[in-house]
This record gives C-alpha cells, structure tokens and sequence, in this order.
C-alpha cells in the first residue's frame, strides 16, 4: 500500500486518503506498545489467550503462543466477535502487538509440552499470563491473510511458562476429555453449549476433539473455515424442518466501504454469496474494472468447496443463526460490495461479523415482488440490479423461472 507523505502530514488521521481506517496510526500504535519488548527475548504478558498453528511446510508446521507485552485484562486482542463496532485501527493495533514464539511441530504428533500447554492456553475463557522465552528478539513485521486477523511480531521459541490458572469452561473439557467423540460432534455441543465460535476455532486448531488416535492439529486459517462450515451443516438440518417465509426480506448493512445486502426469499434452503471488488480494494488493487464473484448451493449442498473462500461459511452462517431464530428456511442471497477504501484484508470475521450485525437490525424491506427488491437494489448498491441479476445464479433462478403453481394459474 502506498501513501503520500505529503497528504499524511496534512490530513493526520483525519481520512483524506479515502482509507476506512489510518494505517499510520494503527502502525505507529503498535509499534509503541511493543517497543520496549521488540528488544528483549523475555516476553511477559497475559495472552487472550492467542495460539498460532501455521499451514506452510504442513505437516511440519510453525506453532506458538502470542501475547501483548501487557497484564490484565486482554481478551479484546484476540475475540472477534467484540470487534465490529470497533475502528480498524484498533483491531489493527490489537493484533499487531501481539507477540508470536515459534517452534515447529508435526500435526500428526499433538501430544508434546508445548503443545499440551498451547492446548490449556486455548481451552481457556479468560486471559492467561504467560512468559514466553525467545532464542532472539522478534523481528518487527506485520502480516495480513483473508483468512485469519493480522498477525504481528514472531521470533524463534524457547521456552513458554505457564504463570497463571486458565480458565476452562466445563463443557469445552468435557469435549477434550472425551476421546470417544467425533469432532464433528464436539464443535456443535460446544456451539450448543454458547461457546463463543471463535474460542471454538482456536481449541479446534490445537487437535483438542475427535476420537482418540485420530487427533491433529489444523492450522489456524483451517480451522476457522472448517469449524464455521460443520456449523452450517448442522444448522442447515434443522431449518430444513422449518416453513419457508412467507414474503421477501431484505436487508442492509454498511461497514468500513462495505455495503451487504441480504435477500431472502420464500422458497426451500439454498444459498449464494457474491462479492463485488472495486478497482482499489484489497483484491482488486490495479483492474480498471469491479471484479464479481461468488458461488452457491442448491437445497442438497455442495459437492465441492467454494472457490470464493471461507467468507462463504463465514456468512452462510450468520444467515443460518437468523433463520433459526425466527424458525423459517429460505433461499438466502447475500450481496457485497467492496469499495476502494477497503484496502486491507482482515480475516473472515469481518464478513461473519458483519452479517450477524446486520440481522440485527429489521429488514429494511418486506414484499411480495422480485421487482421491489429490484428497485432497492438499484438505489442502495453501486452496481445495480442489472448487473447483480446477471450475476448470481439464484438471483436468475428466481426471477426466470416459474413454480408449478405459477404456471399452471397462467393456464
């Protein structure tokens, strides 16, 4: 990302550069909080608690604890679902202070200290304070992913101390402990049970569920997509017993340059997620034009995985929590536009986040008719209804085919 040095010094913070957040003071922030510790192999913190399971090299990947070179009270660093009415720059600044130790482990041997004590650290609900021991001060980069949130300075690991007592919620040990349960079943008795999905994703990564013998770790950007995509499958059983709606919803959500639509409509369960990336945005950094895509799934599901990510999951699951709270099943279009001041990618939480905030709120239109929603669409979105319905699959579906019912009134 470039920016004019010249326009900073004028515009200080103030969103000249069209940005949805200041990556100077997000940096800057950071860069203060670690300061101190940046220069030193002792790390003493309370982490949120914060466990890295890397992916490249797999199976021999790269683990870890992280913490914040602070104690107290942390949780807010690493718990996404307290971050969307957050600024950027604070989310930013959360997780580039976080401090990683690595050492490398094979995903297939989870039964070691170090990964027995990351296991404790995730389980638990509340921050732990740590001393992590480095083979040599962290080096000071900041990384971004799709997948996961930003991750901040890492370093050879030494040795990690355990210094304070996690705090273990029953039935996250129940899960643990037994060794009979697959980890399908133990991810949704923990959804079940109100433990929060991404406390879930961390334990999940760390090979904590499933039958004895058959447990492995599962890298971090994994795990978050696996564990949303077992909750839809889940959650897809049950609204399947549910009535469809009896009339078109709509809504609307607008967040750091992102607009979201939901569109629900009165028929049996399917799904689509379509993206729209502005020239300037985080995926579309160069193109002179918006970049769509998406994929769907009919009412029997996939057969294969979305090649648009695991915002796919994300979303789709916040559309299922929706639908089971109000006891109706639907098919389900949901709608992104991703404009030029979005330019940094931040992790699937973002879009699951976002889509839980906006089923909070009523539907900002109820019909009977495709056409209203139409005319919403061209007023709310930048790409218009055209351009939408020529896009998504479902969208089409709906508006060029006729039900039984339908046609045989016409007749």
């Amino acid at each position: 990302m470039k920016l004019d040095p010249s326009l900073c010094i004028l515009c200080r913070g103030r969103g000249w550069c069209g940005l949805a957040y200041c990556p100077v003071i997000a940096r800057a922030r950071a860069t203060l909080r670690v300061r101190r510790s940046v220069s030193s192999k002792t790390i003493e913190g309370s982490t949120p608690p914060s466990i890295f399971i890397g992916r490249v090299g797999y199976p021999y990947v790269r683990i870890g604890p992280a913490t914040p070179p602070l104690i107290g009270d942390t949780k807010i660093f690493d718990f996404p679902e307290l971050w969307i009415n957050h600024r950027i720059e604070d989310i930013l600044e959360y997780r580039w202070s976080l401090i990683t130790g690595i050492k490398i482990a094979d995903v297939k041997k989870p039964e070691d200290k170090l990964i027995d004590e990351l296991r404790l650290l995730a389980m638990s609900s509340k921050p732990v304070d740590v001393e992590i021991i480095l083979k040599k001060p962290p080096r000071p980069f900041m990384t971004f992913n799709e997948h996961e949130p930003p991750q901040g300075p890492r370093s050879p690991l030494n040795n990690m101390k355990i210094l304070g007592n996690p705090s273990i919620p029953r039935p996250v040990e129940k899960a643990h402990d037994d060794t009979d349960l697959p980890a399908f079943e133990a991810v949704t008795y923990l959804y079940e049970s109100g433990v929060p999905v991404s406390h879930i994703q961390k334990v999940f990564s760390t090979g904590a569920f499933g039958v004895k013998g058959r447990r492995r770790l599962v890298p971090t950007r994994w795990s978050i997509t696996a564990v949303d995509s077992m909750l839809c499958r889940n959650l897809i059983k049950e609204i399947k017993d549910y009535e469809p709606l009896n009339e078109i919803l709509v809504f609307r959500y607008r967040l750091h340059d992102n607009l979201f639509i939901a569109i629900l409509y009165p028929a049996k369960w399917s799904y689509e997620w379509m993206e729209a990336w502005w020239p300037g945005s985080t995926w579309n950094p160069s193109a002179d034009n918006v970049v769509i895509e998406g994929d769907h799934e009919g009412y029997h599901g996939r057969t294969t995985y979305p090649g648009i990510g695991g915002c796919y999951y994300a979303s789709m699951l916040a559309t299922l929590e929706y639908l089971k709270r109000i006891k109706r099943q639907a098919t389900a279009i949901l709608l992104r536009e991703i404009y030029p001041g979005f330019k940094i990618p931040v992790g699937v939480w973002f879009v699951r986040e976002s889509v839980r905030a906006m089923f909070n709120f009523p539907p900002v239109l109820k019909t009977d008719t495709l056409d209203e929603v139409m005319e919403l669409l061209n007023m709310e979105t930048k790409l218009g209804s055209g351009k939408w319905l020529s896009s998504s699959a479902l969208l089409r579906r709906i508006k060029f085919t006729k039900t039984i019912d339908e046609f045989l009134k016409k007749e």
